[in-house]
């Protein structure tokens, strides 16, 4: 398996910063860009395009809820063509950060709260697929088995199946939530096991210990916790020194 790697990023505002952009961009081979709703504003989105840009990282649209109070990380009741219309707003404002830096937006992967609705949300889930379309037929990025990506699939997009190095996974093979135990990795040697057991075996073990086969295109490192960094370059030496490297 060749896996990219990818990071949430430009989830800063004004003179907040929660992730550190520049190292991680050193490490991953994709760039999921915050757009503004649930955090990242125009500098920042600015200043990782370019920064990517000169890295060769592909760029990616973080689309949010309209909700940077909760981080995006709440589910939202908003209707299908709402929700729609405010994901291709965020696209269009990650786009013209990207062509300013000579490049353009990949992909589209929701955030948070949004992102674990689509997995079993239809309205919610068509939502996203109407935007990606709207925006030109973007590929979307999202949990395998769900929704999303069955409907994008179903759509004609491509599709991007991703996993995480440092999440903890039900044994339904969906995330498990924050609030509850074993959301996140312990340590860094958990999710350096994590990231190789996938590439070379295909398989994620769930909290309980279940084996799940993973068919996954791409791999989140997270860069929101304090030992982000660390797991990053701890993640793409190893992944690197595996017959199939990253991608």
């Amino acid at each position: 398996m060749t896996l990219d790697l990818n990071a949430d990023l430009a989830e800063g505002f004004g003179q907040w910063s929660l992730t550190d952009d520049d190292a991680l961009l050193d490490v991953v081979t994709s760039a999921n860009v915050a757009c503004g709703f649930h955090a990242g504003d125009a500098p920042t989105m600015r200043r990782v395009c370019a920064r990517a840009a000169e890295r060769g990282v592909r760029i990616g649209a973080q689309v949010s809820y309209r909700d940077l109070a909760g981080f995006g990380r709440r589910f939202l009741d908003v209707d299908r063509e709402t929700l729609a219309a405010e994901i291709l707003y965020q696209i269009g404002a990650l786009r013209a950060m990207a062509s300013a830096a000579g490049v353009g937006v990949e992909y589209v992967k929701p955030h948070g709260g949004l992102y674990n609705t689509v997995v079993h949300h239809e309205e919610q889930a068509a939502a996203v697929v109407d935007a990606a379309r709207a925006a030109g037929d973007l590929p979307v990025m999202g949990l395998p088995g769900g929704r999303l990506l069955a409907l994008a699939a179903g759509a004609g997009l491509t599709t991007i199946a991703e996993a995480f190095a440092d999440r903890g996974y039900t044994p339904e093979g969906t995330l498990v939530p924050r609030r509850e135990p074993g959301a996140l990795l312990p340590d860094t040697a958990a999710v350096v096991e994590r990231a190789v057991r996938l590439a070379r075996d295909g398989v994620i073990v769930a909290v309980d210990g279940t084996e799940l086969a993973v068919r996954a295109d791409s791999l989140c490192l997270h860069g929101d916790t304090p030992e982000a960094v660390a797991n990053a370059r701890a993640v793409r030496e190893a992944l690197d020194a595996e017959p199939a490297a990253p991608a």
